[in-house]
């Protein structure tokens, strides 16, 4: 799980920075503050890549989905890409918890088709 999960969150790295330059053409938004938040959430983007696998990890990942569909309020593309990421969030999540299950089956059984050595 964690391998599909980080990829899907480092793609979000990207994109989040992206989305970042995207948002200072808002005469609105200071560079400040759109760098402030930006920062914030590629730095999470880099957290929760080691915490994926630990208690809360993928609840934290899907605050980020979450922030990342309602930033479509301030960059409408991202309602798009938010809700994409979502999707890949969840089918990494789905699918690397399968793999990690089958991982381990695939390990207790060749652990116990192991001759003993007496």
């Amino acid at each position: 799980m964690r391998t599909l999960c980080s990829s899907t969150l480092i793609g979000e790295f990207f994109v989040i920075g992206f989305a970042g330059l995207v948002a200072m053409k808002d005469p609105d938004l200071s560079m400040t503050t759109v760098w402030t938040v930006s920062g914030i959430a590629m730095f999470l983007c880099l957290v929760l890549c080691g915490l994926v696998t630990r208690p809360g990890g993928v609840v934290l990942g899907w605050a980020l989905q979450i922030a990342l569909i309602a930033s479509g309020f301030v960059v409408p593309s991202m309602f798009f890409l938010g809700a994409i990421f979502a999707a890949l969030w969840w089918a990494s999540v789905h699918y690397g918890r399968k793999v990690d299950e089958a991982k381990a089956r695939f390990a207790a059984q060749a652990g116990s088709s192991t001759p003993d050595a007496a």
